[in-house]
C-alpha cells in the first residue's frame, strides 16, 4: 500500500477512535475554607482563605468565592499549614532506648519481614502528625527496606507521607555499629562500609541504581569528650573518598547528606563538597561560613540530643551531655549568619511514639522565630528536597498536601502537636474536624 492509502487508514482509525472514546472524567474539586491559613511563604498569616483543589492540586488561594458543586471543607476555627516535611527520620528505627528494644536487638533480633512491618506504622504515624513528606535517611541494617515502603505508600497499598529514600548509608571500616562483638564472630552493620574512592564510588552507584534519591554518608562515628572537656568525633571517609561519593551522585542528579558532629570529619564533608550537614552538633565560626558560601544545607535533629541520657558521671553520660551543651550555640550561630537550614527530628533514633514536632521549641528557644520554625518544615524542607514550589506551600500549583493545627503555632509552637486534619496528594486522611 503507498504511503498514501496508509494516511488514510491511520485517520479512519483514529477517527472512529476518537467518536468512540468516553470523555475523561473530571477531575473532583474540593474547597478549604481556611480561617487562619500560613502558607510556607509569607511572613504573616492571612486570614479567611479559599484554597481550590482540582484533583492533587491547588488550583487557586484566596478569598474568591467557592467553585459551584465543589465539595467544602470548613476549617475556618483553626490554623492552616502546607503538609510539613521532616528531613531526617529512620522509619527502620524504633529509638534507642533500652527500652524500646536498643539499637543492636534490633539488628540482630528482629526479622526484616518484622522490621518492615513496624516501619509500616511509624509512616503512618509520621502522616498522623502532620508530616506529608519525609526524607528518609538510611535503614540502618534493613538493606533497601525503605524503597519498598515508599513503593508501597506510592501504589496505595499502605497510608504515609511521599518518602525521599537513603537506602543502606556509607561510612568506613571501624565507623559504624555493630560494634563490641569478638572478631570471629560476623554481625550485621546498620551501614554499607567501604574503603578508598573506587570502592565508595562503587557502592554509590549499588545505592543509586536500587532507588536511592539520596546518598548518605557518615563522616563521624563515635565520640565523647577528652580530659580538656572538649567533644571529639571520629573522622570516617576521607575528602577523596567523599568526593568520588558527590561526584558519582551528583552525576545521577541526586544529592549527599553527611552525618558529621564537628572537625575534622566536618571539615571533610564540607570540603567534600556534601549537600546537607545532619546533626552539625559543633559548627564553629569557620565552618558556617564555609556552609554560606557553599549553599550547603543544616539538618540540626535539636530534639534527639535532649533525652535519653546515660547516668551522670559516667564516660556516655558526658558525652550526652556535652552534645547537648554545645548544640544549642551552634545551631545559634548557624541561624544568625544565615546558613539554609531544613526541620529534621531524627525519629526513629528516638521512639516513633513522641511526638516529631517536639524539634519546634528547640528551634525556637535557639535563634529561629516560629514562623522561621515553621518554613524550615514547609518551604525551605521542599527547597532542600528539589521540590520548591511544588511541596511545602499552599499556593496555585502545588500539590494538594494540607495540614490543620488547633490554635495558633505562632504564639504557641506546641500547637504543631494538635494536628487535626491532614491531606496529601488531594486525598484527606484525617479530619478530626468532621468526627467533632
Amino acid at each position: 500500500m503507498h504511503g498514501r492509502g496508509w494516511a488514510v487508514v491511520v485517520a479512519g482509525l483514529l477517527c472512529r477512535a476518537a467518536i468512540g472514546a468516553a470523555p475523561a472524567p473530571a477531575e473532583p474539586v474540593t474547597v478549604i475554607r481556611a480561617g487562619t491559613l500560613i502558607d510556607g511563604v509569607s511572613g504573616s498569616p492571612k486570614s479567611n482563605q479559599v484554597i481550590v483543589i482540582r484533583g492533587n492540586r491547588i488550583e487557586s488561594v484566596g478569598a474568591g468565592a467557592a467553585p459551584a458543586g465543589a465539595r467544602v471543607i470548613d476549617l475556618s476555627s483553626v490554623t492552616v499549614l502546607p503538609g510539613m516535611i521532616d528531613g531526617h527520620t529512620h522509619v527502620f528505627l524504633q529509638g534507642e532506648d533500652p527500652a524500646e528494644g536498643g539499637y543492636d536487638v534490633q539488628l540482630l533480633k528482629y526479622p526484616l519481614a518484622s522490621r518492615a512491618a513496624r516501619a509500616t506504622v511509624a509512616a503512618r504515624r509520621a502522616l498522623e502528625q502532620g508530616f506529608t513528606t519525609i526524607r528518609d535517611v538510611e535503614t540502618e541494617g534493613a538493606g533497601y527496606g525503605d524503597v519498598g515502603i515508599k513503593r508501597a505508600i506510592d501504589e496505595g497499598h499502605i497510608p504515609g507521607p511521599r518518602m525521599f529514600v537513603s537506602t543502606r548509608a556509607i561510612s568506613t571500616t571501624g565507623g559504624y555499629n555493630l560494634e563490641g562483638y569478638a572478631p570471629e564472630v560476623a554481625v550485621p552493620k546498620g551501614a554499607q562500609l567501604v574503603d578508598g574512592p573506587v570502592e565508595a564510588r562503587k557502592a554509590t552507584r549499588e545505592q543509586l541504581e536500587h532507588g536511592a534519591d539520596w546518598i548518605k554518608v557518615y563522616m563521624t562515628h563515635r565520640s565523647w569528650v577528652d580530659a580538656a572537656g572538649n567533644l571529639q568525633s571520629q573522622p570516617t571517609l576521607t575528602v577523596e573518598e567523599l568526593k568520588a561519593i558527590v561526584d558519582e551522585a551528583h552525576g545521577w542528579g541526586k544529592k549527599v547528606a553527611c552525618h558529621a558532629y564537628g572537625n575534622p570529619g566536618l571539615k571533610r564533608a564540607l570540603d567534600g563538597g556534601c549537600d546537607s550537614i545532619e546533626h552539625g552538633l559543633e559548627l564553629d565560626d569557620a565552618a558556617v561560613a564555609q556552609m554560606v558560601k557553599q549553599g550547603t544545607w543544616l539538618c540540626p535533629t535539636m530534639a534527639a540530643y535532649y533525652g535519653y541520657w546515660e547516668p551522670e558521671g559516667t564516660p556516655v553520660g558526658k558525652r550526652d551531655r556535652k552534645r547537648a551543651e554545645v548544640h544549642g550555640p551552634s545551631f545559634r550561630r548557624a541561624v544568625k549568619a544565615g546558613v539554609k537550614i531544613a526541620f529534621g527530628s531524627d525519629v526513629g533514633g528516638f521512639s516513633w511514639k513522641d511526638p516529631i514536632a517536639k524539634e519546634f521549641p528547640y528551634m525556637i528557644q535557639y535563634g529561629m522565630t516560629p514562623m522561621q520554625a515553621i518554613q524550615s518544615a514547609t518551604s525551605r524542607a521542599a527547597e532542600m528536597l528539589g521540590m520548591k514550589g511544588q511541596l511545602g506551600v499552599v499556593a496555585a500549583g502545588a500539590y494538594a498536601d494540607v495540614v490543620a493545627v488547633s490554635g495558633d503555632p505562632l504564639k504557641d509552637v506546641k500547637a504543631l502537636e494538635r494536628v487535626v486534619f491532614v491531606m496529601k496528594d488531594g486525598k484527606v486522611f484525617r479530619d478530626a474536624m468532621t468526627a467533632r
